[in-house]
């Protein structure tokens, strides 16, 4: 039986087009049919060509690439782990916990901080497993709370279900990932909490632009930062990390949606904001600082079409180190990605297995390995790189 991930992306996109012929294809994405026909006979195509393609098919880029199915397909204990995922999040919000043993709240914020620290370090399925426990935990000690503290623990409630919809939006189990984000949001006005609420609108715009809504993405994003939006004279870290993290994200979610002009001015203002910090801070599961921001922007310049401008400004950057170790991996990979661009071949597939070999769990996630294998085998047709790189993710031969 043939693969999802035995197809080649050309042949992929023919099989997700449907009954929807080429020029219909061409027009829904604004590319040539003469483009079109390109990508389908496997002669190579940018980024910025496949982000349009998935979003005109309803899909995400990582379906085209194969490496997610239309259904998912993952290993067994990813399954095992998102099946004890589903059930913590249904059965909390249903109101049943289960016989725990009763913890304090500290342990419970404890267990989240370090399910936080797996994600942003990449491990997504030690902190889905982590979250599981975080989720049924929160929710049998909120069961005891006095009258009077239901806001602190509609906090703790929050972040534990925004995570665990993060985790499920990794794998693409997309209702699972829907339906935490929902219970997150329920949970943050509960605390009255506008800071958490921006976080979780920020969160379900993510899920939205996974899931290729990219007119629900774009509104649901500048809704999360204009709710938060600080005074100018406001210079608490917390608030104006929280705000820049979400305008830097609106920048993606809109050059994603082909509005380069709005993202660079986002983008600005994320400079601006990172600029009166001054250094990168961690808040509520998230980071925000100078480096982030320009490590954002090497990422938007290469999806929109400027690798030279990217390799500029990761040029200008300097130390990388405050950087968390999934946006220090995701960076790297733009850089990968803009040295095929800009034909540095060698160097773009060094780059590519330098960090697929350092953090192979987080890279098996990610789309970018694939694009830029494929755009770099076109010209450097080296198979032991190639087998090496398939084997590192897990799937069939890289270069079909």
């Amino acid at each position: 039986m043939t693969r999802w991930s035995d197809y080649t992306t050309g042949e992929r996109i023919k099989i997700l087009r449907a009954e929807m012929t080429q020029e219909q294809l061409a027009e829904a994405t604004d590319l040539s049919v003469a483009t079109i026909r390109k990508v389908e006979r496997d002669l190579g195509v940018g980024l910025p060509s496949l982000l349009r393609i998935s979003a005109a098919l309803h899909t995400d880029v990582s379906v085209v690439l194969g490496q997610q199915e239309p259904r998912r397909a993952m290993r067994r204990d990813d399954r095992a782990m998102l099946r004890e995922l589903s059930r913590a999040v249904h059965d909390t919000a249903a109101g049943v916990t289960g016989d725990l043993e009763p913890v304090s709240a500290g342990e419970v914020t404890a267990g989240l901080v370090a399910a936080w620290d797996r994600y942003r370090a990449g491990q997504y399925a030690t902190a889905g497993a982590l979250v599981a426990i975080a989720v049924r935990q929160a929710a049998a000690v909120a069961h005891t709370m006095p009258a009077g503290s239901e806001g602190a623990a509609a906090s703790v409630m929050a972040d534990a279900f925004r995570l665990a919809s993060y985790v499920a939006n990794q794998f693409g189990a997309r209702d699972l990932a829907y339906a935490g984000i929902g219970h997150a949001a329920a949970q943050a006005d509960l605390a009255g909490d506008e800071v958490r609420s921006a976080m979780v609108a920020s969160g379900r715009s993510w899920i939205y632009l996974r899931d290729a809504r990219l007119d629900q993405a774009s509104a649901t994003a500048e809704r999360s930062y204009v709710m938060i939006e600080p005074r100018y004279s406001n210079n608490d870290p917390t608030l104006l990390a929280t705000y820049g993290w979400h305008v830097t994200f609106a920048a993606v979610v809109a050059a994603r949606d082909g509005n380069v002009t709005r993202a660079d001015d986002l983008l600005s203002q994320g400079h601006a904001v990172a600029a009166r910090i001054g250094r990168d801070v961690s808040v509520n599961g998230t980071a925000f600082g100078p480096a982030t921001v320009r490590a954002q922007a090497v990422g938007l310049q290469v999806s929109t079409g400027r690798p030279s401008k990217a390799l500029e400004t990761y040029a200008a950057m300097g130390d990388t180190s405050a950087l968390t170790p999934a946006a220090r991996n995701r960076l790297h990979l733009d850089i990968a990605l803009a040295l095929a661009e800009t034909r540095q071949w060698d160097a773009s597939l060094d780059t590519l297995l330098e960090v697929c070999t350092a953090s192979p769990d987080w890279a098996r996630h990610q789309a970018l390995p694939d694009v830029i294998a494929r755009r770099a085998q076109h010209a450097n047709p080296t198979a032991s790189r190639y087998r090496k790189l398939a084997a590192i993710l897990g799937t069939s031969h890289t270069g079909h």
